[in-house]
């Protein structure tokens, strides 16, 4: 395979080699045969793929590249840039799928071959899995989709799937386009209960195609991708190799995309409930409808101002499911794609915070049933857009920032949809549930009022105590839990919901005040303290024993000695030696378990993590293996136990397995822990520390007195447990303490 015009930078030679890019700079100063760059800058210089995979075999440190780092060398290296190569790979990635013996008839033959005939292979495909020219939203390139968008009144096909993201402070509007008012009559609704599925509402009539075929000349510089692609296909299959590729560009550029975890997309499709037909009109990338438990005869509606956004979607739809898939590449607010769209459930993670979402022009959109939205309130037109778009009793979740709950100038139109039954409930999610990580988004569930008469409760729900601890995100098993036991005995009539702290089912009468505030933790009542003084009493026994724990497990005085000059060894050579196995963390599989994050490991606490779905296997953790963090500069290292065994392993973590006769695992972890160790084995950048594992130093001692060491290691991380227990305790008794003085449980006696 030919891919000499696949450029890769130093960071990608490392990652080929498995070194750190120290490594690289230094290969380059000492061999003077160390491929010249071809392109990049002076301080950024890029290499020829071909060329640095032929000189690290040469050179012994490479037996073979891996094909997926191969793969995704050749997509970040692509003249065209990586949105591009990655359409062109979804493109024949979907052929391979759909028809995989005229892909290998147009594969066989030269690159130049294979080029000209893969546009006429590729469209009966594309049109048959994402529509007519009118609907398709795949295209050739960012540059020529934007023109286009910029060019046209309306927008074009696209849709939606896996994890939904969304280019960073990209505004969701196009300035210029004119919106189309939705008819005043809406059209008959078909629920998941009913049995013939309708005809699919066309696209406005503004509407022009943003996915194309690509032509063979844009295709040409593509070719080793798209054969790289194939052979990711050959192993794991089509959607796997798409969901790879797509998911490193994201993980790689996460700066660039807004991103909806799949816990969040999980529970509001849940709360959606089943569903014929589903609308994301800001779908990005696609996890929300990717999360839609799809059905026979299902249609996937998706629109994204992003060009690029809306073909992956499309695409990554195609691959993940059977379901009539419909997208568009436009700006929803401005021009909707779907005015005669009445689907059953509407899922919407709208940008935030938006200015020039069209409110100049938009005045007299007849979507503007519970009033027209303030400048200040884009998110309330995104609401009032769910709705508009919703068949009668359908229901739209959206996600919110907290602040549209209790703003001023949105009160009159929050009114509104109390008042006429639109607004069901609102859930208040923990902090780092989303981005951004650091304040708690809520879910407003919304339902189009039908004929009947609408309860006059809302459902208000507040989960933050499910918080996880730092970076590991919360426990969206219990958020789930708790939202949909909730929200399930709310829709049960006659059963009033009242779970302190939790959840309650308030009267729509109490909440129509001057202010119209939203927020649930301002009308939950506070949780009881349990048996109030006893509780703490019995949190400070436990307190006193682990105290009393702590002096028993205090490490006794040290031996003094000289310095020891051992003769050492590396974590590399021990691996290259077979004494012990390297793995990388990161890979989700198909496994459902739970994912030992860095966050755990540096705080010492159970598997908390989740991952995404990838083609690639699990590292999964067994009794005695030795994990270590690579980001931050901290010198941690955990021996993993029986209640920590069979965790995935998560990303940034690097897991060493060592043979139980040549290594003791508390031995290998405690001196990986030593400061000097880490320092001479990390490297620095200007945001953050990395850790090369492999550079890591032990000394070369007989298992006998390995054991000897590793017996006080362990020693000493029992010790570590029990302060870390100690500490928690202590802040949970004082903040009980304070709890109980304020509100009147506990008395100052």
């Amino acid at each position: 395979m030919q891919d000499n015009a696949t450029e890769v930078t130093a960071a990608g030679i490392a990652r080929l080699a498995g070194v750190g890019r120290a490594a690289v700079s230094n290969w380059r100063r000492r061999h003077a045969d160390f491929p010249r760059p071809v392109g990049g800058t002076e301080t950024s210089p890029s290499f020829a793929l071909a060329e640095v995979e032929s000189w690290l075999r040469k050179q012994g440190k490479l037996a073979e590249v891996p094909l997926r780092e191969r793969v995704w060398q050749q997509l970040v290296g692509h003249p065209e840039g990586a949105l591009t190569a990655l359409v062109h790979a979804g493109c024949a990635l979907l052929l391979i799928h759909e028809r995989p013996t005229v892909w290998l008839d147009v594969s066989a033959g030269s690159d130049e071959r294979l080029a000209a005939m893969l546009p006429g292979a590729l469209e009966p495909v594309l049109t048959a899995r994402l529509g007519g020219p009118a609907e398709r939203t795949v295209h050739s390139g960012r540059t020529v989709a934007a023109t286009e968008a910029v060019n046209r009144p309306g927008g074009a096909a696209g849709v939606n799937t896996a994890a939904t993201a969304r280019p960073v402070n990209t505004p969701p509007t196009t300035p210029g386009a004119t919106a189309t008012p939705a008819p005043a009559t809406p059209a008959p609704a078909t629920r998941a209960s009913a049995s013939p599925a309708p005809a699919p509402p066309a696209p406005a009539a503004s509407t022009t195609p943003a996915v194309r075929t690509p032509t063979g000349p844009q295709l040409l510089p593509s070719v080793p991708l798209l054969r790289g692609a194939a052979e990711l296909a050959a192993e794991a299959g089509a959607r796997q190799a798409f969901e790879f590729l797509l998911g490193r560009h994201l993980d790689a550029n996460p700066r660039q995309y807004t991103l909806t975890p799949s816990g969040l997309a999980g529970l509001m499709a849940d709360l959606a409930g089943p569903a014929r037909t589903v609308l994301d009109p800001a779908c990005g990338t696609g996890a929300l409808l990717r999360a839609v438990d799809v059905r026979p005869g299902q249609e996937l509606y998706a629109q994204d101002s992003a060009p690029d956004l809306a073909a992956l979607t499309g695409l990554r739809l195609a691959l993940h499911s059977r379901a009539g898939v419909h997208g568009a590449a436009d700006d929803t607010l401005r021009a909707d794609a779907y005015p005669e769209l009445r689907a059953d459930a509407v899922l919407c993670h709208p940008p935030f915070n938006e200015r020039n979402w069209g409110h100049d022009e938009l005045a007299y959109d007849a979507r503007w049933e519970y009033g027209f939205p303030a400048r200040t309130e884009s998110e309330l037109a995104w609401v009032q857009h769910a709705l508009a778009r919703l068949a009668d009793g359908g229901t739209a979740v959206l996600l919110m920032p907290p602040a549209v709950a209790s703003r001023r100038s949105g009160r009159r139109i929050r009114a509104d949809l109390l008042r006429r039954g639109a607004l069901r409930a609102l859930v208040a999610l923990p902090v780092g549930a989303a981005p951004p990580y650091s304040i708690p988004l809520h879910l407003w569930v919304l339902r189009r009022p039908d004929r009947t008469p609408a309860t006059p409760e809302v459902l208000l729900v507040d989960t933050g105590r499910f918080a996880g601890d730092g970076r590991g995100g919360p426990d969206w098993a219990a958020v789930r839990d708790a939202v949909l036991d909730a929200w399930r005995a709310f829709g049960r009539a006659g059963e009033p919901v009242e779970r302190p702290g939790l959840a309650r089912s308030v009267p729509v009468i109490e909440l129509l005040d001057d202010d119209v505030d939203l927020a649930p933790a301002r009308h939950l009542p506070p949780a009881a303290v349990a048996d109030g003084a006893e509780q703490l009493t019995e949190v400070r026994e436990r307190f006193g024993a682990t105290l009393r724990l702590t002096v028993d497990l205090t490490p006794p005085p040290a031996g003094q000695a000289p310095p020891a000059r051992w003769p050492l060894t590396t974590v590399g050579e021990l691996a290259r030696a077979g004494a012990l196995v390297l793995r990388t963390g990161g890979n989700g599989g198909h496994v459902r378990v739970p994912v030992l994050t860095d966050h755990d490991v540096l705080a010492a606490a159970a598997p908390s993590g989740t991952l995404p779905e990838s083609d690639e296997e699990a590292v999964l953790t067994e009794p005695g293996d030795v994990v270590v963090p690579v980001l931050g500069g901290g010198s941690v290292a955990r021996v993993v136990d029986g209640a920590t065994a069979g965790a995935a392993l998560g990303r940034n973590l690097v897991l060493l397995r060592p043979d139980r006769t040549a290594i003791d695992p508390w031995f290998l972890a405690g001196f990986l822990r030593g400061t000097a160790n880490n320092r001479q084995a990390s490297s620095y950048a200007s945001t953050a520390t990395r850790l090369d594992v492999r550079r890591l130093q032990l000394p070369r001692l007989p298992l006998t007195e390995q054991r000897r060491y590793g017996a006080r290691f362990h020693a000493l991380d029992e010790f570590e447990r029990a302060l870390r227990h100690a500490n928690r305790l202590g802040e949970h008794l004082v903040r009980g303490m304070y709890d109980g003085l304020t509100d009147g449980t506990v008395t100052p006696d």
